[in-house]
């Protein structure tokens, strides 16, 4: 065993900061074992020194957490601040200057600003490692980053997707398994630590969306391009559309999808539903789940915690791991020249279609409807309404045959200008994962 330890310097103690401390500490003497090798915590850098139950008594302390990259003292660099600007990116970039490994779980960062990230790697400095990992960045404590990166790499991938945000799924499955309203469970979640005081980030699907761009730069080497993700989150999934959903034999779940097509790499982060069938249907809470179609490998799929301080933990001191053992030096998005990403539009793929109205209760109102859907070419699989409410608003669900997505958002915009309209439309798309993705 060698004695010199590895030194880490961590910046950024919130949950998955201390978490990391704390699982180095209990577990120390097991990961030395398997690394041969020690590896101790020598300097961390936090926004304020409140009370983390954490023993930083022989830890240096860096108000700047910049300077961790020239601190003489730290050999790698663990970055848990978050965000794609100022102090993240600025350690980041000084880190990688000075030679020094970096392992991350920011996903802003490297789905905002991977291509310069790889320019820092590609024009560091001769000696030291100029290393990036990132697996806690996507999905906690699944692997799916090393699944990618190691596992498939013999495979050309045709499409990855799958839940990418803990806190969406669990939303979505306290809303279907309590009746509870969106507003009333979204409370819930924030009661109990899933959601932040403001969560836009996670139920507007930014959070998936960035998740989803960094896998879609891994499966496809191309540089990430978290602009060109269609992006819709749950805040108008209603009680109606779940219970409706489950009636037609589907779950609603928030999915973020990249497809390799002919038309180029098509991503979309929305609600869709899902048969029950299926296995994605049933991972429930914070669960994630991936799902890889590998090429020649086959189709994977990969569930487990994709949030909390321990799971995102598990991963970061992987990361360490593999970087002490001299890994990592995997291209970032899978190719040592990353491509610019040719994104498809959305509108041009085909699929099925639920669609939920909310009009008056009033003669020839399906008529005008199904007229519209007719001049927009689009062919009705059902229509369902339970109730009368003469002359008050009522849901109508309608879902479609296999349709052009262009001719669908078409259709669902005429609609919503009716007279008997009250609300907009609400549109998600039915997912069965049975297309080939290259038509």
């Amino acid at each position: 065993m060698d004695d010199a330890p590895l030194k880490i310097g961590i910046a950024g103690l919130g949950t998955v900061g201390a978490a990391v401390f704390r699982l180095l500490e209990d577990n120390g003497a097991l990961i030395a074992a398997r690394l041969q090798r020690p590896v101790r915590v020598t300097a961390v850098s936090a926004r304020s020194r409140k009370d983390r139950g954490l023993d930083l008594s022989k830890v240096k302390w860096h108000d700047d957490p910049a300077a961790l990259a020239d601190d003489e003292n730290v050999d790698l660099v663990v970055e848990l601040i978050g965000g794609a600007e100022g102090a993240a990116f600025d350690l980041v970039r000084k880190s990688l200057g000075n030679g020094k490994p970096v392992v991350t779980a920011n996903k802003a960062l490297l789905a905002a600003r991977g291509g310069e990230i790889l320019r820092l790697l590609e024009n560091g400095p001769e000696n030291g490692k100029r290393t990036l990992s990132y697996e806690a960045a996507v999905a906690g404590g699944i692997p799916v980053i090393k699944a990618l990166r190691e596992g498939l790499v013999a495979n050309e991938i045709n499409a990855v997707y799958g839940i990418l945000n803990g806190t969406c799924n669990f939303i979505l499955s306290q809303m279907r398994g309590t009746g509870g309203k969106f507003g009333d469970v979204l409370k819930e979640a924030q009661a109990k630590g899933y959601a932040e005081a403001d969560p836009s980030f996670d139920i507007d699907g930014i959070d998936a969306a960035h998740k989803l761009s960094i896998l879609s730069g891994l499966a496809f080497g191309c540089v990430p391009d978290p602009a060109s993700v269609r992006t819709q989150g749950i805040r108008d999934i209603t009680g109606v559309d779940i219970a409706f959903a489950d009636e037609l034999g589907y779950r609603i779940k928030l999915l973020g999808i990249a497809r390799r097509t002919a038309r180029g790499i098509e991503q979309s982060v929305e609600p869709c539903l899902v048969p029950k069938n299926i296995p994605m249907a049933h991972i429930e809470g914070v669960e994630n789940a991936v799902y890889i179609d590998g090429g020649h490998a086959g189709k994977i799929l990969l569930t487990g915690a994709g949030a909390g301080g321990s799971a995102t933990a598990s991963a970061v001191v992987a990361d360490i791991i593999d970087a002490a053992r001299g890994g990592a030096g995997l291209p970032l998005f899978g190719r040592a020249d990353p491509q610019t990403m040719q994104t498809a539009d959305t509108a041009a793929r085909t699929g099925s279609y639920f669609l939920r109205l909310t009009v008056l209760d009033q003669p020839g109102v399906i008529a005008d409807v199904s007229a519209i859907l007719r001049d927009c070419r689009v062919s009705l699989e059902s229509i369902l309404q339970r109730g009368r409410a003469p002359n008050q608003p009522v849901p109508v669900i309608l879902t479609s045959h296999e349709t052009l997505e262009g001719d669908m958002l078409k259709a669902a915009e005429k609609i919503g200008r009716l007279g008997s309209s009250v609300e907009p439309p609400h549109l998600m798309r039915i997912e069965t994962f049975e297309r080939d993705p290259l038509q």
